[in-house]
């Protein structure tokens, strides 16, 4: 069994998703638009086959005024089904690469863990498939890397250590590969998906989201629900697209 780590900053105003506040959403909607992509992702982890661990940032890290365990452990305790099934540790390490890397390391040699992925809260459409897909994979591979846009990774397993440092470096999902390979590891892919950390990442998600929506299909639900009550779309503007807000909320 995986265990899926899910690297969590508090969400609080004006700490996350800072390439995204500021413009069409500000910055108390982008803490409550991380909030619902960490609970989706959350959600997603638990009704697949992977064991739940929830990091969250140190309190020298964070805001002084925030509790950043309170912030994370409240709102998903109250998400998951089973919040009892669910760990929730502090992360270790001053850069997020070093902290993927003691998490890892850590459950993969000291816990005796099989295997283990780390992911964000930005992977806002992970869903249950592709994390068993990525478990399935992980028997045979030592690496398996979910490709996302700009060479970002939205999804990265691992079942063996590399070095990890700066191993998040951009593109990540070269840097991680490479690291793979020094260290004679195989590297299987997910299909690629999206993440959503910037302006330019709504115009690919939003009519994803709002097309597999109509259609019927699996969407992470409070992420969709929240970007749909904040009226955003993606529109034709002289032939590009253009992310706007059709409604300002009350």
């Amino acid at each position: 069994m995986t265990t899926v780590t899910v690297l969590a900053d508090p969400p609080v105003e004006g700490f996350v998703l800072q390439e995204l506040a500021g413009g069409i959403v500000d910055d108390a909607e982008a803490a409550e638009l991380y909030e619902a992509m960490l609970l989706d992702v959350c959600r997603a982890v638990e009704i697949s086959g992977a064991e739940l661990l929830v990091n969250y940032r140190p309190s020298e890290q964070v805001p002084d005024d925030v509790d950043p365990e309170a912030a994370v452990r409240e709102p998903v305790t109250e998400a998951l089904e089973s919040p009892g099934n669910a760990r929730f540790e502090v992360q270790v390490g001053s850069t997020f690469a070093g902290r993927v890397g003691n998490t890892v390391t850590h459950l993969l040699d000291e816990e005796d863990v099989a295997t283990v992925a780390a992911v964000k809260p930005t992977a806002a459409l992970l869903n249950r498939q592709l994390i068993d897909s990525a478990a399935m994979k992980l028997r045979s591979s030592g690496v398996v890397l979910g490709p996302a846009a700009g060479g970002r990774v939205y999804y990265a397993g691992f079942g063996e250590p590399i070095d990890f440092e700066d191993s998040y470096a951009t593109p990540t999902v070269e840097t991680i590969g490479e690291r793979a390979a020094d260290a004679g590891l195989d590297v299987d892919f997910l299909p690629p998906s999206a993440v959503l950390e910037t302006r330019a990442d709504l115009e690919t998600i939003v009519p994803l989201l709002r097309a597999r929506n109509r259609a019927g299909r699996v969407v992470p639900q409070r992420t969709t629900a929240f970007l749909d009550d904040l009226g955003v779309r993606v529109v034709d503007e002289d032939g590009e697209p253009s992310v706007v807000r059709e409604t300002d909320r009350s």
